[in-house]
């Protein structure tokens, strides 16, 4: 079993993930082998919140080139948090 520092990588820090955090949403770049129930209990122990749903999809790397050389990204999985209403937000978003 990971520990939760393991499964959640870093933040995402983007236009879109920020307008979504007005509504409770927090996105994460995350472990390829974790659960929706893993990442909820990893984010609940590491940011003391309480998560209400888990969004994940896998993003698949992209093909870049250097001259005739080609070669990918590698792939990685995304988590979208939703917390619970009334709850407080996430404090290391809160300076961005």
């Amino acid at each position: 079993m990971l520990i939760p520092h393991d499964i959640i990588v870093k933040p995402i820090i983007t236009e879109k993930s920020m307008d979504d955090m007005a509504e409770g949403k927090y996105t994460f770049k995350v472990s390829k082998k974790a659960t929706k129930t893993e990442i909820k209990k990893a984010v609940e122990e590491v940011f003391n919140v309480k998560v209400e749903r888990v969004n994940t999809m896998n993003v698949k790397g992209k093909i870049k080139r250097q001259g005739m050389t080609s070669g990918r990204r590698p792939n990685w999985k995304k988590a979208i948090i939703q917390l619970t209403e009334g709850s407080d937000p996430i404090e290391f978003f809160e300076g961005m």
